[in-house]
């Protein structure tokens, strides 16, 4: 498994605790490049994470991607090993704002 793989992973196992919707975009073919790994939604709320390793960080398309995102009233996010807890507080903070309606 690569190390990015491992990264994904661990932000899977985080999404699943929280019963989020998640999936991986298809960006090769029809599918739009730079998009990030993983897209979810939690409580009506939209999530993009894109995964890296080490001190990789994302590229300029993927920041782009990224910035369109936002743009649009989504979150969009990038993490690594040692900031996974960003994708908990989020959902944290998503459930106690959004999760009593």
């Amino acid at each position: 498994m690569t190390p990015e793989a491992k990264v994904k992973k661990k932000v899977v196992n985080v999404l699943k605790t929280f019963g989020a919707y998640y999936f991986y975009p298809v960006t090769g073919g029809f599918g739009r490049s730079g998009v990030p790994d993983i897209v979810g939604c939690y409580f009506g709320q939209f999530i993009a994470i894109e995964c890296k390793a080490g001190n990789n960080k994302p590229t300029a398309l993927q920041e782009g991607q990224m910035a369109q995102i936002r743009q649009a009233g989504g979150t969009a996010i990038w993490v690594n090993e040692d900031s996974i807890h960003i994708v908990k507080s989020w959902l944290q903070h998503v459930k106690d704002t959004h999760g009593s309606k």
